[in-house]
Parts: C-alpha cells; structure tokens; sequence
C-alpha cells in the first residue's frame, strides 16, 4: 500500500498547472492526503476515477485545509479534533482566527489502520501564534494516542516544524526563528518520545532531504529548504514500512510530495 501527502499551497492552483493530474497517472497513490488546499469540495474542477474524496475545509475561504483521496473506502472519517480534547488543551482562537475551524485534521479509519492528515499552525515570523501552536501540539498528540488504543495511527502531512539541523539547509541562522523555535522542536520530539517513528529517517540519514522551498532567491533550485513535511507511524507498523521518500522532482507547489509504503 502507497499512501502520499502533500501540502498543495492551493489545490486549484495546483489543478490548473495540471500538477496534480500528472501526480496522480504517475504515482497512482491508494492514499493522498492533502493540506492546504484553500478550497471546498467542488471549487476545483476535478475528478479521478476509483477514488473516494473527503474534505474539511476552513471556514474562511481560500484558506488552510485538508483533504484524503483514497481507492480504499474507509470505515469512517473524523473532521477535526474532539471537542473534549480541545477544552482540555485550551486550544481556542487568537486574533489570527480559531484553528478548530480551519480544517487542519481529517481521520480516515481503515481495518488495520488509521490515517491522519494534518496541517499544523505556523506561529508566523513575529511567533505571536506559538502560544496556540504548543496547545495545538499538545491536544494533536492526545488524539493521536486515543485513536492508538484502538488501532495503529499513520499520521501526515505539514507539521511546520523543522525537527533537527539535519532537517533544514541553514540552521544556525533560524535558530529560534519560526519552524526552529525550541518550543516547535519539543512539541515534535514529544511524538517521537511517546514512541511514533518519523518513517523517513529509517531509510536516509543526514542534511539534504527538504519538502519546502521558499519562493525567494531560487532556494529550489539550490536546494536551500527545509523538512517540514512527515510521515510518522505508531512503532508497532514499524516492520511493516517498505519505504519512505521525499519527490522533491514533483512541481506544483512551494511543497514536494512525500510517501510512504506499507506492506499491508
């Protein structure tokens, strides 16, 4: 099994392009999770035989968003996190807006599985959203575990945080910067400690693996990114993972396309 994710930065952009179109005859992925795609269900003009669709957008138009493209049919999909899980992490809006309405988690539930696709918060350049980013952190962990007593969790997608100076071309100047704060790095590490395995560094070890680019200075082109862009899986699917990879040779978007296989 193939499941993909991929941070489109818009998906009738993307669509328009015909990125996404060419993504998908060549991958053929059983999975795709999307994030960002700024639209609801029916504004992007496409359709791909064989796959199911579900969306939770964000209230605001053109804004934030998720979405899973699946040839599986699941069980059932969750919009969001619990609400009981929001109260007890305080995990309200700001001025920015309230980040329960901005469609940043969709749940798919599979047999042996499920599958998470998320788009965390970015705490912007002045990190005046990095209050609401560490609850957000915290109650995003939480939901994880529950859903991992009942089955194991493949979770996905743009987490906005570059884990360790391997995961960022330049470090040493963004230390303390938006997505290299400590307090962004410790909310990550508090994944990986509660034992999910950031499936990627299974295989490749070491700087030079980025899924974003800034769009200044042909940062692309030089390979000046940053890894922001996970899969993690709970420990006991561990042996079943096959590969993991970043196509950073996929356009489109100021993201690449990351994948992960199973033997399932």
């Amino acid at each position: 099994m193939r499941i993909y994710s991929w941070n489109v930065n818009g998906i009738r952009a993307v669509v328009r392009k015909g990125a996404l179109q060419e993504f998908m005859a060549k991958e053929k992925p059983d999975i795709l999770c999307m994030q960002e795609t700024k639209a609801k269900q029916g504004q992007a003009e496409i359709e791909f035989p064989g796959y199911e669709e579900y969306w939770n957008s964000a209230e605001k138009p053109g804004y934030s968003g998720t979405a899973i493209f699946t040839r599986i049919k699941p069980l059932k999909v969750i919009n969001g996190l619990p609400e009981d899980i929001v109260s007890e992490y305080k995990v309200h809006g700001d001025v920015y807006g309230d980040p329960n309405k901005e469609g940043r988690v969709i749940t798919a539930e599979f047999d042996e599985f499920f599958v998470v696709g998320v788009y965390t918060i970015n705490i912007k350049d002045d990190l005046s959203r990095l209050g609401i980013r560490q609850a957000w952190d915290k109650a995003f962990l939480a939901w994880c575990q529950a859903l991992e007593k009942k089955k194991p969790v493949i979770f996905c997608g743009d987490l906005n945080v570059a884990h360790t100076e391997d995961d960022l071309a330049r470090p040493k100047e963004n230390v303390g910067k938006r997505g290299f704060t400590d307090e962004e790095r410790a909310g990550f590490q508090a994944l990986v400690d509660h034992g999910f395995v950031d499936s990627f560094r299974m295989f490749k070890q070491g700087n030079g693996f980025y899924t974003w680019w800034t769009h200044w200075a042909n940062a692309r082109e030089r390979n000046v990114g940053w890894r922001i862009d996970y899969f993690l899986v709970s420990a006991s699917l561990k042996p079943k993972i096959k590969s993991a990879a970043i196509h950073a040779d996929v356009m489109g978007s100021d993201h690449c396309p990351i994948s992960l296989e199973l033997d399932i």
